[in-house]
């Protein structure tokens, strides 16, 4: 069920973001990862984890993965209703909020590009960063 909801998930958010945001999946050589991340036009990075339990928190990889390409935003999207700060600048949101959010984004002008992700990701580390 779990990557049936990630799927699912994925597809939505992409569906509700701005027009030219990006997607993307990142992982690195030792395993740390982001569901989906999201470089959107004048807002930056956003890093996304799917959680199917609406009480689950992001790993650790997923904290050192933002950090690494400096995520200017970082959610966990569950199926729940309720919207928490979980610390390190961690939202937890359920998805119908959080594409909400990204539909939102739609109406606001753009004030910069958005920075590459290979510029924007710290060299030496190992990873994969795949366009969906």
């Amino acid at each position: 069920v779990g990557r049936s909801w990630e799927g699912f998930v994925i597809e939505n958010l992409i569906a509700a973001a701005p027009l030219r945001t990006v997607p993307f999946y990142y992982r690195t050589a030792d395993g740390a990862e982001i569901d989906l991340l999201l470089s959107i036009p004048g807002q930056g990075l956003w890093a996304i984890e799917i959680k199917l339990g609406q009480n689950s928190k992001p790993k650790r990889g997923f904290h050192l993965s933002c950090d690494d390409i400096g995520a200017a935003r970082r959610f966990v999207v569950n199926p729940g209703n309720e919207r928490l700060r979980l610390g390190s600048g961690v939202e937890m949101i359920g998805l119908r909020e959080m594409a909400g959010i990204l539909a939102a984004l739609e109406s606001r002008p753009a004030p910069e590009p958005v920075k590459t992700l290979k510029k924007t990701i710290k060299k030496g580390r190992k990873m994969s960063v795949a366009g969906l």
